[in-house]
């Protein structure tokens, strides 16, 4: 496990990683999720196999600190990754990146683009105000303190699926509850007007079963290459293993 400060108070960002070739590949999670739980079947397949691989669990999540005054934004959490990336020496690297974490990587490019040399984004939410269904609306539903102290975070692990909740609940409720509410505020311009902006190779996942791509035609003419993956839903990397390792492995 390795380390780094990320706030200037002594707070730590944590990750794991193997040694292998460059250019390293990083993995982020989603809102309430962790890096190796999602990921590591995924990095261990011999189509990936031999690259520098790093597994990053972001403020708030896993087991990374989880400091109380910190806002969570998604610019705090694109400067968290910079930070660990930094510490392990880490630059132009490909970063594989699930549903917040992909708004987190987006981020990341824009605002050190030394740092990122190729994004693969798996459902990635690229718009502010999320449908209803999505988690970061249905838990930033509830104010903070509904949340944190009045049994909102217990009633959400409750309504998600056991795979979710499994790392939602080692999640800091109130991190969490600020990471959902800045990811519904989004960025300004939008993750999808920043990713369309960017000039590395950029992969975009959509599961088949979350519904057609909003703005999909605008992304592909800014050079973005968008797969719908067949039978799968927003965890493409649990649904379709295979199809996720093709576009990292850059198999087409």
């Amino acid at each position: 496990m390795q380390q780094a400060e990320f706030d200037g108070k002594g707070s730590l960002i944590r990750w794991t990683e193997t040694p292998g070739t460059l250019p390293a590949r990083v993995y982020v999670h989603g809102l309430g999720a962790a890096s190796t739980v999602y990921h590591a079947h995924i990095a261990a397949r011999p189509e990936l196999a031999g690259r520098r691989t790093l597994f990053v669990d972001l403020p708030g999540h896993g087991i990374s600190d989880r400091p109380a005054d910190f806002a969570y934004t998604l610019e705090d959490h694109a400067d968290a990754l910079a930070a660990a990336l930094d510490q392990a020496q880490v630059a132009g690297a490909e970063l594989v990146a699930h549903s917040m974490g992909g708004s987190v990587a987006i981020v990341l490019a824009h605002r050190r683009p030394d740092l990122v040399s190729r994004l693969v984004l798996i459902e990635a939410n690229l718009d502010p105000n999320p449908p209803l269904g999505a988690g970061s609306s249905g838990i930033s539903r509830y104010t903070e303190d509904e949340y944190v102290a009045a049994g909102g975070h217990a009633r959400v692990l409750r309504e998600i699926g056991p795979t979710w909740a499994a790392t939602m609940r080692l999640s800091d409720p109130r991190a969490l509850h600020r990471t959902a509410v800045n990811l519904v505020r989004g960025t300004n311009p939008t993750m999808r007007r920043l990713l369309e902006k960017l000039t590395v190779d950029r992969v975009y996942l959509q599961g088949e079963l979350s519904g057609e791509l909003d703005g999909r035609e605008g992304l592909e003419a800014a050079g973005v290459h968008v797969v719908t993956v067949p039978g799968a839903g927003h965890n493409v990397m649990f649904d379709h293993p295979d199809a996720l390792v093709a576009e990292v492995a850059g198999i087409r």
